[in-house]
């Protein structure tokens, strides 16, 4: 499917109701750390806290009478659940989520609060594809993938859309990249929006399927991914990465330590919460600062869902 600029400028119009359009801040001191003008455009003020939300409400929103009484399912371990469920809600459908049993239990408590129904099932992929083909057939839900769904990346681009539309003379955005939903929807963004800005991603080295997948020109999938980042532990669905491959300029790695003191950094300098996986974007550009020098950059901070009794620092 061929995403175009009106696709993205319909999918903002719909999903404004059920949306905040998110603040996007700046603190002099990390300009000054990297050297550049950085803009965060701040999902971790999203509803359900993550740009997730986007992505989850466009989805439900095009299906249709039939299948909304049949309800909506997915298989996530965090955000995008939280995100189907809240989705859910406010259409007065029901959610199935089926959720590994190691998955924070904050986030399965947030489902549940959502209205979502939550399915355990072992920790591996195997099961929860097992287990949500079986929500499936006895519900006849429909199944919504996280991130491989041409409604959903639509979703997770009208974040770059609102970025792009406060600063339109951006060099580059960054984002952080797991299944590849909102890179591949940044990357869109970029490209219909404003053509001369370049993307890049961010992704940890311990889960570095994406950075692979571009190096090799073929899907490679995850193979037990090592990181704190626990949002980006998912590998790239064929949708995602051919928009990746073709639209996103270059993926930076970044190592444990590099991804704690990008996140200290944001939570000390601008005074607000966010998850490991949105720091991956600015650990990217800390460790490539000369590539950035005196550029304006967009930075997507992807959402504030973490486990304060489990902080990294």
């Amino acid at each position: 499917m061929h995403i175009s600029k009106k696709n993205l400028l319909d999918t903002h119009q719909r999903i404004k109701p059920y949306i905040h359009n998110t603040p996007v801040l700046s603190s002099g001191l990390i300009d000054q750390i990297a050297g550049a003008q950085l803009y965060f455009k701040c999902e971790n003020f999203q509803k359900m806290g993550a740009f997730k939300m986007r992505g989850a409400i466009n989805a439900i929103l095009q299906l249709s009478d039939e299948q909304k009484k049949r309800g909506v399912a997915t298989h996530s371990s965090g955000n995008f659940a939280q995100a189907l469920a809240l989705s859910a809600k406010l259409q007065a459908i029901q959610a199935y989520i089926v959720m590994p049993e190691n998955a924070p239990e904050v986030k399965k408590k947030a489902v549940k609060g959502y209205g979502g129904q939550v399915i355990e099932c072992e920790a591996n992929l195997e099961a929860r594809e097992t287990t949500l083909n079986k929500v499936v057939a006895e519900t006849g839900a429909t199944f919504l993938h996280p991130y491989n769904d041409y409604q959903v990346i639509q979703g997770q681009g009208t974040a770059a859309m609102e970025l792009i539309e406060e600063h339109d003379d951006l060099d580059y955005i960054i984002a952080p990249v797991g299944g590849g939903g909102l890179l591949s929807g940044t990357a869109l963004a970029a490209c219909h929006f404003s053509p001369k800005t370049k993307v890049i991603a961010g992704e940890p080295l311990g889960a570095d399927d994406a950075w692979q997948s571009l190096e090799k020109g073929e899907l490679i999938p995850q193979a037990n991914p090592q990181t704190i980042a626990d949002g980006l532990l998912t590998s790239l669905g064929d949708k995602t990465f051919s928009i990746i491959r073709d639209y996103v300029e270059k993926i930076i790695r970044v190592e444990e330590d590099e991804i704690v003191s990008a996140m200290r950094l944001i939570w000390e300098r601008m005074k607000i919460i966010v998850e490991p996986s949105s720091a991956v974007a600015l650990a990217a550009l800390l460790k490539e600062k000369d590539k950035f020098k005196g550029k304006k950059i967009g930075i997507i901070l992807s959402g504030g869902n973490v486990d304060l009794g489990n902080l990294p620092f």
